[in-house]
């Protein structure tokens, strides 16, 4: 699930990632464009709902396409996305869009 709040400026969004409490994992990282799909820069943490999460800050104006890395292992989507694209390797990223918020006078 992707929970957004735009700062007043427009040009940055913060982005929750929360991964369900439904998947069964010792640990979660979020993995894709805004970290280089480094696979271990971006750790999430368990909260006590037993759901991972995660809050970045991203440039508004753009789309970021991630998925989840579960126990370093296992692939996943966040079927919360805004959008879905084919990776070339035979399954889909997920896409965060960022919009340009106009800012208030």
């Amino acid at each position: 699930m992707l929970e957004k709040r735009y700062k007043k400026s427009g040009q940055v969004c913060t982005v929750t990632f929360t991964l369900s409490e439904a998947i069964e994992a010792e640990s979660a990282c979020l993995v894709g464009e805004f970290n280089g799909w480094d696979p271990t820069a971006t750790p999430m943490t368990r909260g006590e709902d037993g759901a991972f999460r995660v809050t970045l800050e991203l440039q508004a104006g753009r789309e970021y396409q991630f998925r989840y890395l579960i126990d370093g292992e296992d692939w996943r989507n966040d079927w919360h996305a805004d959008a879905y694209v084919p990776n070339g390797l035979g399954e889909d990223n997920s896409v965060v869009v960022t919009r340009i918020e106009e800012s208030s006078s």
